[in-house]
């Protein structure tokens, strides 16, 4: 049952880095710019972060097996819309919109049922350690695979290929069984939900308008800000009056949880960032071809798998946090690798370094981290927490892409110059994860079972 759940989570983080190296592809035969694909690449991540709570929520509604689903087809529709696309805005629609949609309704069920299914600390920490490192290695390797598949057939293809990809997941489902009844009953926030997408959008959008209008940024920001202010206050007022929320307050109470989620944050915003980064230097600056690019990014790849891999064992002699912090230390010395390599050698090999350590560092921590957060609460809390977890890291992926490529973008005039500041700015960022994760107790438990 780990099987399709771990491919489901692949799937969805290889949608969001394989496009990485399809810009120059993709700008020339939609005839769009290297900032149209960064928006469509960030808007695919905003919309799953925006609607992953909401779809949280809609599991313990529908049933955890139900959601997981209904995901894989409106994220395999979407997939052919994109393959099809006779223009950016298609594209958008297809791969931005639907295969967004269709991830915020799938990913939640896995991480509920991988939590439901697996009670002991350590079987979950392998359990997680598989689903986790798919998605890393998704990440990683999109680039890889997609560039293949690029070079030998065409960008379109390598969406049909992730169309394949969920019709394997939906035929090895069949055998995964809920392990507790829906609640058709169960109420659903409306506004809530319209309130965080609406203000989750802003932000992000805002960010992206950096290289463009200055005081649209701010208007954006702004209201980004004041929208998810409306959110919580509507949060607290259905508290308040016995009802429902679409996101519990509770649930920001548990510092752990809370510093996990920081560090969770931080982990996809790098990990993002610097794959749109290097990939858009290395297409637009270098030249290299969409192979050449992500063949550069076997590196992080193979990082990853092997931190991946070790995850069970690292969980039964390390404590979360000191593996977190690991993580974190390993992967700023990878940028700090990449800024030298880079900088002082024209030698695309250059690039391998820094990017392994990044894959390392990275592998040893996205396990930990999630751990840390569903483990924090009990089962009845899971379609919550694991909506929450999921939104989080995707709105660090979509602010990664956004800050570092917008920094990326405007600076191309001086690609060399743009290149150090997107990773100083990467590198900053993720100092804040390791504090968090300095502030983390140095052992953390399962959480109680009523």
């Amino acid at each position: 049952m780990l099987i399709p759940l771990a491919l489901a989570q692949f799937i969805c983080s290889f949608a969001g880095s394989n496009m990485n190296v399809m810009i120059n592809d993709i700008s020339r035969d939609l005839g769009t710019t290297v900032q149209g694909v960064q928006i469509a690449i960030t808007v695919f991540l905003l919309v799953m972060a925006a609607f992953m709570i909401p779809g949280g929520k809609l599991t313990d509604r529908w049933g955890r097996k139900r959601c997981f689903l209904l995901g894989l087809a409106i994220y395999g529709v979407g997939a052919l819309v994109s393959a099809f696309s006779p223009g950016l805005g298609i594209l958008i629609l297809g791969n931005s919109i639907l295969e967004g949609v269709g991830t915020a309704l799938l990913i939640p069920p896995v991480y509920i049922l991988t939590t439901m299914l697996f009670s002991d600390f350590t079987s979950r920490a392998r359990a997680f350690g598989v689903i986790t490192g798919m998605g890393g290695i998704g990440a990683a390797a999109g680039p890889l695979i997609g560039g293949i598949i690029t070079t030998g057939i065409s960008w379109r293809a390598a969406f049909i290929f992730q169309a394949v990809i969920i019709v394997i997941i939906v035929l090895l489902s069949r055998r995964i069984a809920d392990p507790v009844l829906p609640d058709p009953t169960r109420p659903f926030d409306v506004v809530g939900t319209i309130l965080s997408a609406a203000g989750l959008a802003c932000l992000v959008m805002g960010i992206l308008q950096a290289d463009n209008n200055l005081t649209l940024m701010a208007i954006l920001l702004v209201v980004g800000v004041l929208v998810l202010v409306w959110f919580f206050l509507h949060v607290r007022a259905k508290e308040r009056a016995g009802e429902e929320p679409l996101l519990s307050t509770a649930l920001f109470r548990n510092r752990t949880s809370n510093l996990a989620l920081v560090t969770q944050n931080v982990q996809w915003l790098l990990l993002m960032g610097v794959a749109f980064v290097v990939s858009a230097y290395l297409q637009v600056v270098r030249g290299y071809n969409a192979i050449q690019t992500g063949v550069i990014f076997t590196a992080a790849t193979a990082g990853i798998l092997v931190s991946s891999l070790a995850a069970e064992r690292l969980a039964k002699r390390h404590p979360q946090r000191s593996l977190i912090m690991a993580g974190f230390v390993v992967t700023l010395g990878g940028i700090g690798v990449l800024l030298v390599m880079v900088r002082f050698s024209s030698n695309v090999w250059a690039f391998a370094p820094g990017l392994l350590l990044i894959g390392l560092g990275l592998g040893t921590m996205l396990t930990p981290s999630v751990n840390v957060v569903q483990s924090a609460f009990p089962e009845e809390q899971q379609g919550e927490i694991s909506g929450l977890s999921r939104s989080v890291s995707n709105l660090g992926s979509s602010l990664g892409t956004a800050i570092a490529g917008t920094i990326l973008v405007v600076g191309l005039t001086t690609p060399g110059h743009a290149y150090s500041a997107a990773m100083i700015v990467l590198a900053g960022i993720g100092l804040i994860g390791l504090i968090a994760t300095l502030c983390l107790p140095g052992r953390t438990s399962q959480a109680p079972s009523e």
